[in-house]
């Protein structure tokens, strides 16, 4: 009872929105547990990091019993699959992944780097995790928080090193076995992209018409109430783990409420923030077409702007 294939890559890119469509389709199989990062340890997780990154740690199934355990509720001949975004990001877990199911397809929804970064640093924002309102002043965070051990959701840059880390898993597995997609293809075409998707699998198309918003948060601005408000929630997420699930939830969730209810659109990247970022990225995209033999040319381009918050 392992996977057949896996949404391996990457946050804040549709993998979400993908996987609420994808269990929907009758001939698969996905558990209601998304994101259980099996592959990302070799035991326990780490007990330290950014705020509520120990109650994150808290929720990965790492015991090999436990992880197949997911998908005993399988219907006789699905295909098993699971969906973990940061599976690209880790190199070490593109060794596991090949030890345990070296036959597994592979699916990575790619997003330009830049727009993938600054929705990653306002979904935390929005969390109320995120300290700094600025978003290039976060990245400047980074490699600080990195060395004291922040998980990787923090990593707004790294996260988007495609080129090296496609490299690298190409090294476990043969091309054919990874599909490659862009985040815009999941917003323009989704019914088009699923099908794409099935396809690669081996199985039926046509059966997922729509798909669902996923893992949408509103903007939350920056006010003196909202500051008091995020302030609480970072305590939250740095002492949570101590507490039981519930307690935990009846503490966040009214604050939630309360950060979002403003319900504003998120902005967009800036030319400025672009400019100041594609050149730690250029590299990157230019390796990124070399191994995949596909084109990501307008991502190179300081005037490429988003449609897409």
């Amino acid at each position: 009872m392992l996977p057949d294939f896996l949404v391996a890559g990457v946050p804040k890119a549709g993998t979400s929105a993908l996987h609420a469509a994808l269990v929907r389709h009758p001939q698969l199989f996905l558990p209601s547990v998304k994101e259980p990062k099996f592959f990302l340890t070799d035991g326990p997780p780490p007990r330290r990091g950014g705020p509520g990154d120990v109650q994150t740690y808290q929720e990965h199934v790492w015991r090999r019993a436990d992880y197949e355990a997911l998908f005993d509720p399988a219907p006789p001949g699905a295909l098993l699959g699971e969906a973990t975004p940061f599976y690209l990001h880790d190199l070490a877990a593109h060794e596991r992944i090949a030890k345990l199911v070296p036959h597994a397809r592979l699916v990575l929804l790619l997003r330009d780097p830049v727009d993938r970064a600054h929705s990653n640093w306002s979904h935390l924002w929005g969390a109320g995790l995120e300290s700094e309102a600025d978003f290039l002043r976060a990245v400047e965070l980074e490699p600080a928080r990195r060395a004291k051990g922040w998980a990787a959701f923090w990593h707004y840059t790294d996260l988007g090193r495609y080129g090296t880390q496609l490299r690298h898993l190409l090294r476990y597995f043969p091309r054919e076995q990874i599909l490659l997609l862009r985040y815009r293809d999941l917003r323009d075409d989704p019914r088009g992209t699923v099908d794409r998707v099935c396809g690669f699998l081996g199985v039926a198309t046509g059966h997922v018409g729509e798909i669902p918003p996923e893992n949408v948060r509103h903007y939350v601005a920056d006010t003196p109430v909202n500051a008091g408000l995020r302030l609480l929630l970072r305590g939250g997420g740095r002492i949570g783990h101590r507490f039981p699930v519930p307690a935990r939830r009846a503490f966040s969730r009214p604050l939630l409420a309360l950060l979002h209810r403003g319900h504003g659109r998120r902005p967009r990247v800036t030319p400025e923030q672009r400019a100041a970022l594609l050149p730690s990225f250029a590299a990157e995209i230019e390796l990124l077409q070399d191994v995949s033999g596909e084109s990501y040319a307008d991502w190179l381009s300081p005037d490429h702007a988003s449609n897409y918050r």
